[in-house]
Formats: C-alpha cells, sequence, structure tokens
C-alpha cells in the first residue's frame, strides 16, 4: 500500500462517516422546540409581573386531592383558566374553566385523567388583579 491509497481511503471512509451522520440527523424525531418562541419572549414581562402578584398579595391557592377531585382554595373569589400538562404525554393535556363563585374554592373532577405528575398553571383574576401560579402535582 502507499501514500495515494491511504490518503483516499482516508477521504472516502471520512466522507462516509459525514453522509451517515447527515442521513441520521434527517431521521432523528423532532424535538420539542418552541416555535412561538419570540411571542412568548414579548409576553415574558406580562407573566413575570402575574407571578410576582402572586407573592406580593400573599394569594397562593391551597391545592389538595380528595379522592377523584382536586380542590383549589382561594384567598378571594376568582375567574380564570386551569391547565393540566402532562410531562410524559402532550395530548393528555387539559384546560378547564375556573370559577369559585361566591365563595372562594374551585374543584375540578379528576375522573379519567392518568395517575401520575402533572404541570398545573392557574390564570386567574380577582379584584382587578390578575395572577398566574405554576405547580406540579400528583395525582393519585
Amino acid at each position: 500500500m502507499n501514500w495515494g491509497k491511504g490518503i483516499i481511503i482516508g477521504m472516502a471512509t471520512f466522507m462516509l462517516f459525514i453522509l451517515s451522520m447527515c442521513i441520521y440527523m434527517f431521521n432523528v424525531p423532532v424535538d420539542d422546540y418552541d416555535h412561538q418562541y419570540y411571542e412568548k419572549g414579548m409576553s415574558f414581562n406580562k407573566d413575570h409581573n402575574r407571578e410576582e402578584q402572586v407573592i406580593k398579595d400573599h394569594a397562593e391557592p391551597l391545592i389538595t386531592q380528595r379522592g377523584d377531585q382536586l380542590s383549589i382554595a382561594f384567598s378571594k373569589p376568582v375567574t380564570g383558566r386551569i391547565s393540566f400538562m402532562r410531562p410524559s404525554d402532550k395530548t393528555q393535556d387539559k384546560a378547564f374553566a375556573l370559577n369559585s363563585g361566591a365563595g372562594n374554592e374551585a374543584g375540578i373532577i379528576l375522573q379519567g385523567m392518568a395517575k401520575g405528575p402533572w404541570q398545573l398553571t392557574l390564570e386567574w383574576e380577582s379584584g382587578h388583579k390578575a395572577y398566574l401560579y405554576h405547580k406540579e402535582v400528583f395525582i393519585k
């Protein structure tokens, strides 16, 4: 074997490696890249202010699970929305309207929801103030 054959074999091996990496990259499943990153970046301050409002007003809700019902107790009557996001399966995500009515407690029926960890996002208004709260819960 001479130098010419060694260089050609080395270049061919390198090209095969690059080609196989290209094929691999195109066959890998798409990651969970957020395509609305710009819009979410623009609303970051608004969300941060709503999260800070929860701390400033001591309005953190008390979340308890009794059987197949999730109870959320607030300090004042509220209207808003609650989102359940399943980290392991995006197709199981759910959203419900949140209305405590005259009382300060709202209930969500958990029947049909998978057991395990869930990310809760509560967005509500109370007393002309907007709030945002995130919490991880484990549904039994």
